[in-house]
Parts: C-alpha cells; structure tokens; sequence
C-alpha cells in the first residue's frame, strides 16, 4: 500500500516545474496550460465514483492492479511528441490515480481496522513523498535525460515497480460480502449531510494541493525566482508535507474530534502562501516549510476522515469514492481558476487573495466535517449519522 501511494503524486507533481518548457516548445497559450493542469484533477473526481464499482465485480485487489497498469501506460503515453498525446496520457492518469486513491482508504479500513487512522498517515507520508520526487527531479532529470518527454516517461518505471510488487504482496481475501438491503448505497450517503460535509472539505483543500501541484513554479517564477529554484522550493515543500502527513492523524486522536487540528493546519497554509507570494523574501523558506505543514497535514486529515467518520469497510468505500469523486470534481476549478488568472495577467495580490479565500472556504467545512460524528448501519438496516 505505501508503494502504491509513493505513485500517486509524481505524475501530477512533475509536471508543473516543466511548464515552462512545455509550453515554449508546444505554443499553447496559458489557457490551454491551465486545462491541461486541471485535467488529472478533473479525472480525479469523475473516475473515483468507478473505485466500489469495480471493486465489486473485480475485487480491490484486481482494480488497483488495472489501475497502476493505466497509470504506467498514461505516463508513456503522455511523454510522446503530439500535443493531443499530452493531454490523452494525462487523462489516463488522473483516472488511474482517482481509482487507486479511492480504493486505499477502504483497503486500510479493511486490513488495518483498529489502527487505520494512523496507517493513513503512513501512506499519506508516501504519498507526499512521492509528489516531492515528482517536483524535485523533474528539471534535474530533464536535463540529464535531454528532454521533458522524457522526464515524464520516466515515473511510468515506478509504477511499473509498483504492479509488480502490488501482484506478488496483495493480499487474498474475498471481497467482503454486501450488507443487507439497499443501507449505505450512495444514495444513502447523499441523504446524510456529515457525507457531504466530509466531500467539501476534501475538495477545498485538495484544490489548494492541486493548485501548488499545478502552479506554485509559475507563481514563483513570477515571484522572481528562476525555473531551476522554483522546482527545488516546490520539492522542499512537498517533502516537509511528511512530517505533519504522519503526525497529523496522531495530533487528531488528541481530542474528541478533529476540528482543532484541521484549524491548525489549514492556518499554516494561509501563512504559507502570504509569506511565499507577499512576505520577505528571507523569510521565503519559513513560507515553504508553513506551507508544507500545512497540506500534508490537510490532506492526511481529509483521508483520516474518511476512515474515522465511516463504520465499517464497505462504508469507507462508499465516502472514498463520494468524497474524492465530488471533492476532486470540485477541486479542478482550483487550477483553473488560476490558470484563467494568469490569462488575463492578474497580478500575485489577487492570486493570494483567491487562496486565501479558499483556505477560509475550507475552514467553514472543517468545522462541520470535524465533528466526533460516525456514519454506520442501525439494527433496522439503515444508514444513519451518530
């Protein structure tokens, strides 16, 4: 599981340092660049509703192992020199990793169930690991390699390592038999407002995850720094993203419900990107660091949640696949909306202030979300909030 998530980051991560480059050998206008950074996240939400689908028919097991498949296959097939194989492999990819994303909360709650919560945290380590390689090396590898078709081809051999690994290590067990009834379809969950509030959340602050994934380069760049410098800050704040990625679950399990540390964290974002996009510039790496926190922190959080709100593994599931299918549908309009900003030449003062907007957006959920309250199946079948 945490070298399935070591792979779902760097085919989002690697791309925004290369920007730049793609876009002076491409010509697409920064319009188009902004669609192609918002499409993985769009494929996010819409192919994560897939994930209990197919975990049905196939099993979990089966449907993350197709899933690394597409997700090797989309990071080849976007690396070729057309313009329309760019934008057709990165499609592959966000609904690769929508699946996969979706399907590891309810396999943790399913393999891990009295300590799910903090092995969330473990793997979101590894997934922030993961998007830290991916802004990283990018430009390193780029070069050494001689191209950014190559650059992007290169993660397709860490899936690879990955299926492979997954095939030999995954466990056996059958899929869990359904539930009685018609009790927690998604029907059901849509019925139940900590369902949506849960989704909200996710989709807030995962658009201000996806935002840096997709622009934070650029904005630096137009900060003043150089390409080679923005990819590295980039990288360095994706890599502090594992020590509140594992502590943050831990953090949770302090009180009774989660809202003081969602407040936490999402106030570190805020002061993460005022200080990046308008502070000082000496204090450019306490911003990377606040930064860092901050989203590794929200993200563990938003997935722990899943779990902690959830009371059994079929329901985990059913809120994974609501909650990251709505919420990254939700959170597409994040990169575009910057990108549409960039278009029209808005300056950094209104950038910070749409995120900061955001941050506060993701406040408001995050005191709802947060609440010690569990969705779970009644003696009379049915799906209710306690």
């Amino acid at each position: 599981m945490v070298l399935v998530g070591l792979n779902l980051r760097p085919a989002l991560s690697s791309l925004a340092p290369l920007l730049t480059r793609i876009q002076q050998e491409t010509g697409l206008s920064a319009l188009s660049i902004g669609a192609l950074t918002t499409l993985p996240v769009l494929c996010l939400g819409l192919f994560a509703p897939l994930a209990p689908w197919l975990s049905r028919r196939i099993g979990p097991e089966r449907t993350l192992s197709a899933a690394l498949l597409l997700l090797g296959g989309g990071l080849l097939v976007r690396s070729l020199a057309a313009t329309q194989a760019l934008f057709l492999g990165t499609l592959m990819v966000g609904a690769a990793i929508g699946v996969a994303g979706t399907l590891l909360p309810a396999l943790v709650k399913r393999e891990l169930p009295r300590s799910a919560d903090l092995m969330t945290g473990v793997y979101t380590m590894a997934l922030c690991l993961g998007g830290a390689l991916g802004a990283g090396l990018s430009i390193p590898l780029a070069n050494w390699l001689g191209s950014w078709q190559a650059s992007l081809a290169s993660w397709s051999a860490l899936a690879a390592l990955a299926l492979a690994m997954w095939i030999i290590l995954m466990p056996s067990r059958q899929t869990p038999a359904q539930l009685p009834g018609a009790a927690g379809s998604m029907r059901d969950l849509l019925s139940q407002p900590l369902a949506w509030q849960v989704m909200l959340f996710m989709g807030s602050q995962s658009s201000l995850a996806y935002i840096v994934f997709g622009w934070l380069p650029t904005l630096l760049i137009e900060r003043g720094y150089s390409e080679a410098q923005a990819g590295w800050m980039m990288g360095a704040s994706v890599m502090v993203q594992l020590i509140s990625a594992l502590s943050a679950p831990w953090l949770a399990r302090l009180g009774r419900d989660q809202r003081p540390a969602l407040l936490i964290v999402l106030g570190l974002i805020a002061s993460g990107f005022w200080l990046l996009l308008q502070g000082p510039l000496a204090l450019r790496w306490l911003g990377i660091v606040l930064l860092g926190l901050g989203q590794g922190g929200g993200f563990s959080l938003a997935l722990t949640l899943i779990v902690l709100r959830t009371g059994n593994s079929r329901l985990a599931g059913k809120l994974s696949g609501l909650a990251q299918g709505g919420g990254y549908t939700i959170a597409a309009m994040g990169p575009l909306g910057i990108g549409v900003m960039l278009q029209f030449e808005v300056g950094l003062g209104m950038v910070t202030v749409a995120l900061l907007l955001i941050t506060l957006t993701a406040a408001l959920f995050a005191c709802l979300a947060g609440r010690n309250l569990r969705l779970e199946i009644d003696d009379a079948g049915q799906l209710v909030t306690r």
